[in-house]
């Protein structure tokens, strides 16, 4: 078969079938910018300047499906620049967007083998071309490594290629903004959450807070600095993009969304909500809009539900349980969410296991439901949900049951090399035999058990597929020294975790309660006043709050 016949019978259907799977967002905005075409969704994505040697129109339709590109709005780049290809085949860089555009989001690896060898298609088609500028062949060449014998070499070693292939590009072309923008990118896809160091984030920082300078308008350039500097120590660099990205792209529902990545590193649980219900509103939307079997029915909007996670993670921080309850009710109909990519499916697992914890609802996170996914790191969330309220609801026995998926969902993924995720469940694990521990008795190996999931845990970064920790381990490890009787300890761990996870309900009410039994009445005055400031719009009354109101009126 050759490559033309392979590119219209296996590449186009593909797409095709991933437009029909996959939702896009709804246009907020008619209004058109410089550099946009009237092909696929329509409304204003941004600015962008990326010149082909095509000719106008193509150059026109070009820069539309990159502005949707640069903020991750599948599947309608994919068919942006397939229509593209379609109408002017010998346009090598019509073929590049079609190849780079299989990666969906391409911070979230492994990425299907279909869409790889749909990518590596496209490319031998952009070769086939062949690129009418020196410029353009190289564009071509520094994404081929990407996708080039994927079906051998593991995903790092090409991601790493390609990242050193664009520093390569980005060398020789200085002044090309676009090669720079995705250079940084390119680094961002190669970034190691074990390294906190954050060597990577600060490089690919420098180059894209250089580019923002030159063309401050430009949707990707805020959008990657969302993203690399979306870490605690690093957060702060992050909130002038953040506050920007939205209106330089107001026809994206992930431009939408992304500044929450910030906001909730921050704990400004406020701002963050104002954020993802938005990027909720759009979605819902434009699927309505597509497909009326879903028309008023956002629990079937997939990409909405990383959102709804970020949603129902601040409303409880803020003690707003009703609005939380509400937001998910029609989401519990859900026992099969549709297959995406797996931050959508982690998202959806963590909102429901967020809502029990964070009310100490125990027996209800021992009784969630685990929804039906493909992909282990999301059904871990549901088990180490189970698990954990198993064991602190009296029942060891449901909690040891627990456990043993969470080990099973371990194993499947240290034997698909996804050493990250493997550990995470490690993570869960541990904890939730800490619990099992303390459940049973073993007041020193579950401290002992509860450290070392802390310990392992600071270990690594948070992933973009799962925000905000379930519970973060030193604010666990917190909870389980007030339970033993080590008030002062507990203080400690809730103060450490909350540097990295800031403005958190159970850490400030963890932390009042063992400032006050530890007889410290300054830090005890301090984090009830946080509790009742973080609370302040609460649309419940925890006994927390209760507490704290009459402490403080005591002293």
């Amino acid at each position: 078969m050759s490559v033309d016949e392979t590119i219209r019978r296996v590449l186009r259907p593909a797409l095709l079938a991933s437009a029909c799977a996959l939702l896009a967002l709804a246009p907020l905005s008619a209004a058109a910018q410089p550099h946009q075409h009237q092909h696929g969704d329509s409304g204003n994505f941004g600015r962008v300047h990326f010149p082909i040697s095509c000719g106008a129109d193509a150059q026109e339709r070009f820069h539309h499906a990159l502005a949707m590109l640069h903020s991750f709005h599948f599947p309608a780049t994919g068919q942006a620049f397939t229509a593209l290809a379609d109408a002017q085949p010998s346009c090598a860089m019509a073929w590049w967007g079609v190849a780079v555009s299989q990666r969906l989001n391409p911070l979230v690896p492994p990425f299907p083998p279909a869409a790889l060898q749909r990518g590596w298609q496209a490319i031998e088609r952009a070769r086939a071309a062949p690129p009418r500028t020196e410029r353009e062949r190289e564009w071509v060449e520094a994404l081929a490594v990407f996708f080039q014998d994927h079906e051998r070499v593991d995903q790092r070693t090409r991601t790493l290629a390609y990242e050193a292939a664009m520093e390569r590009l980005a060398a020789k072309y200085p002044d090309d903004a676009e090669a720079q923008i995705f250079h940084a990118l390119a680094i961002n896809e190669a970034v190691d959450l074990s390294d906190k160091t954050y060597a990577r984030q600060l490089k690919a920082g420098a180059i894209l807070e250089r580019v923002d300078a030159r063309v401050p308008d430009h949707p990707g350039v805020v959008h990657y600095l969302v993203h690399t500097y979306d870490f605690a120590p690093l957060a702060e660099r992050g909130l002038p993009a953040a506050r920007r990205y939205a209106a330089l792209a107001p026809a994206s529902g992930h431009a939408l969304h992304m500044p929450s990545h910030i906001f909730s590193t921050l704990g400004l649980w406020k701002e963050a909500i104002a954020a993802d219900r938005a990027a909720v509103a759009s979605y819902t939307e434009y699927f309505g809009k597509v497909d009326p079997r879903v028309a008023g029915k956002p629990e079937l909007v997939a990409r909405n539900y990383h959102s709804v996670d970020f949603l129902t993670n601040a409303h409880m921080q803020m003690a707003q349980d009703r609005a939380a309850a509400e937001l998910l009710e029609p989401y519990r109909t859900v026992a099969e969410p549709p297959p995406l990519i797996y931050p959508f499916h982690t998202g959806f697992a963590a909102a429901f296991v967020r809502h029990a914890f964070d009310r100490d609802a125990w027996a209800e996170a021992a009784a969630l439901p685990v929804p039906k996914t493909p992909y282990p790191m999301a059904e871990a969330i549901s088990w180490c949900g189970k698990a954990l309220g198993a064991a602190r609801s009296g029942d060891p026995a449901g909690a040891k049951h627990s456990v043993e998926r969470l080990r099973e969902l371990r194993g499947r993924l240290a034997e698909a090399r996804d050493t990250y995720w493997a550990e995470q469940v490690q993570v869960q694990e541990t904890a939730a035999t800490a619990w099992i521990a303390l459940a049973e008795g073993r007041r020193e190996e579950a401290l002992r058990l509860m450290r070392a999931a802390a310990d392992l845990e600071d270990r690594t970064e948070k992933h973009i597929a799962m925000e905000n920790r379930l519970s973060p381990m030193r604010e666990l490890l917190g909870e389980l020294l007030l339970e033993t009787g080590d008030p002062a300890a507990a203080l400690r761990e809730f103060e450490a975790s909350l540097k990295v996870a800031p403005n958190r309900y159970r850490s400030f009410a963890g932390a009042a309660k063992a400032a006050e039994r530890s007889g410290d009445r300054e830090a005890a005055r301090r984090w009830n006043g946080r509790l009742l400031e973080l609370t302040a719009e609460a649309d419940t009354e925890r006994p927390e709050m209760a507490a704290a109101r009459q402490f403080l009126a005591r002293n």
